[in-house]
């Protein structure tokens, strides 16, 4: 699956082509075992990596993946290689783990719901005892309950699960299984006897993909209801929403915003999807939780078009959005909906590409400034104590079209939504699943997907202490990242929610891991001009992971986390 670039005025990471890699003829495969099968049809996909950890009921894939053209890159936890192949999916289109069955699998089920609730396309592969020393329901180790426990564990957060037992339907069960993630652009999970990997089956049977295809007399109607009320508005706005990347659709988007003066506006969830330096582009809608001029202008719009936005609450600003459903035009994977008409059988794409060649004229609006003007220009005031707005306004200063930013919850996710990201899809976080621990072993998966560009990731000291131990595979690799962890000893977020001595933890020496992890440079930070410097030389350093720990206040929080806390405190007292 290859990666396309966007156009000059939204270049970045892209998602993959809207095409389906082919099923392998037969007569090509007739020589390969499951095992070997698995590996090749991963490459057809685009991936080059998989993530994981060995165990051994998976070791003889494992043995396999070694002499494979994919690189195993083993990590230090199961849930990191979870979040590494979710991170790795988002840039490169598809990603893939691979780890032991019961204490392997079970450990990685939090990573995987997270990739299912963001639509993020991850292949879980676990191995699993073997069919035949199932006899007799012996106590093997790992098991829990049934033989089929993980996977109905499974079950329940992937787009589809299957154990692959017969091996006539092997092939099939492989085909279908990527298949199904590349279509709906979800989690699915393939469970791998230890003894079915070398199996050669004697027959195969083929799978045939679903017709993917829209009923033309519904989308020409939808397009043509949908082009009359954007003519007839006199305020319309475009919401952008995260299916737009996971399809490859942000260059139609565009398209169809210039072509019809139409400005855009992302989801919290879909930040970068178009590059923030767009001409129309006007930020982030949050409700009440955003710039007070960017809410202004989408709340008072006469006609809404949300194009593959999951609305999820973080999004509505807590519900405190106010977006009339009769003046919307809502188009999703799963749905179209202009005001209270539903149509069917109407693809996204095709959708938003017939807008496009409609080509609907909008009446001229007056644009709120947008990030890059409404942030102001930015002065350093060296000796004056490090904030998290101030270090967010400081490291949007070294931002360009070729770095990634990756942001764990808390503080370093609100703050870091006042960021101006140049490049199109160049910004990734959980933003909706919010599962702490994310960042670090993400910026594993970033990097491994792509090594050309610069990765930065902004997490806290809480989120840091679950999984930062995976800046030890970074060192191994020797990957240039920079990691930067907002040090106020505890968990800030939830201190402004409810206060209590449980949201304090052990302080640690961040700056000296290098020393412990046998590779690359820490550094301590307490003023702007200290941050300053160890930003400049950290992303200048080639050589090796490069970690921060900026000292913040205990009260220190952004702007937008402060909205955020008004709303969300009501909800948890």
């Amino acid at each position: 699956m290859s990666i396309v670039l966007g156009s000059s005025l939204d270049n970045g990471l892209a998602a993959p082509v809207a095409t389906r890699p082919a099923v392998q003829r037969a007569t090509s495969v007739t020589s390969l075992s499951i095992g070997q099968y698995l590996i090749r049809r991963l490459s057809d996909y685009g991936l080059r990596h998989v993530f994981g950890l060995p165990g051994d009921y998976v070791l003889s894939f494992y043995s396999m993946l070694e002499h494979s053209p994919l690189d195993l890159v083993n990590c230090t936890r199961e849930d990191c290689a979870g979040y590494a192949a979710d991170a790795y999916a988002r840039v490169n289109g598809m990603g893939a783990l691979c780890v032991t069955y019961g204490v392997g699998g079970l450990s990685v089920a939090n990573s995987i719901a997270g990739a299912y609730a963001e639509k993020s396309p991850v292949v879980m592969i676990s191995g699993a005892p073997g069919v035949g020393e199932r006899a007799s329901d012996p106590l093997l180790h790992h098991r829990v309950r049934e033989w089929r426990t993980q996977l109905e564990v499974f079950e329940k957060i992937c787009a589809a699960s299957l154990e692959i037992v017969d091996p006539a339907t092997a092939f099939r069960d492989i085909d279908f299984l990527l298949d199904t993630a590349w279509r709906l652009k979800r989690p699915v999970y393939l469970e791998l006897p230890r003894d079915m990997v070398a199996v050669v089956p004697d027959q195969i049977r083929p799978y045939s993909p679903p017709e993917r295809r829209s009923d033309p007399d519904a989308l020409a109607e939808a397009v043509r209801e949908a082009a009359t009320r954007i003519a007839a508005a006199k305020r319309p706005v475009i919401i952008a929403g995260i299916e737009l990347h996971r399809y490859g659709l942000q260059a139609d988007a565009v398209a169809l915003a210039e072509a019809s003066g139409i400005p855009i506006a992302a989801t919290m969830l879909a930040k970068s999807v178009v590059s923030e330096v767009h001409p129309l582009y006007i930020g982030l809608y949050e409700g009440a939780m955003g710039r007070q001029e960017v809410t202004d202008f989408v709340e008072e719009s006469d006609c809404l078009i949300l194009l593959g936005t999951i609305l999820t609450d973080i999004d509505l600003g807590i519900f405190t959005a106010k977006l009339d459903a009769t003046k919307s035009i809502f188009a999703t994977s799963d749905d179209l909906r202009i005001s209270h008409h539903h149509f069917h059988d109407v693809l996204l794409d095709d959708f938003i590409r017939g807008l496009v060649a409609a080509r609907p004229k909008a009446a001229a609006r007056k644009l709120p400034p947008g990030p890059a003007a409404a942030a102001g220009p930015f002065t350093l005031v060296p000796d004056a104590p490090i904030t998290t707005t101030r270090l967010v306004r400081r490291l949007d200063e070294s931002l360009d079209d070729k770095t990634i930013v990756i942001a764990d919850v808390g503080d370093a996710l609100f703050a870091s939504s006042e960021l101006v990201i140049r490049g199109q899809t160049e910004f990734i976080a959980p933003a909706y699943y919010t599962s702490m621990g994310f960042a670090t072993p993400a910026t594993l998966g970033a990097k491994m997907a792509r090594p050309d560009l610069k990765v930065i990731a902004l997490v806290g000291d809480g989120a840091f202490q679950m999984t930062g131990m995976e800046l030890s595979t970074i060192v191994r690799r020797g990957l240039a990242v920079t990691v930067i962890v907002l040090d106020n000893k505890g968990y800030g977020t939830e201190r402004l929610l409810h206060e209590g001595s449980f949201n304090d933890i052990n302080p640690w020496q961040y700056q000296l891991l290098p020393q412990v992890l046998g590779g690359g440079t820490g550094y301590e930070v307490r003023t702007e001009g200290e941050f300053d410097a160890a930003l400049t030389r950290a992303l200048a350093d080639t050589s090796g992971m490069s970690i921060i720990r900026a000292h913040i206040g205990l009260e220190d929080r952004s702007r937008t986390l402060d909205r955020l806390a008004a709303g969300l405190a009501k909800r948890v007292r």
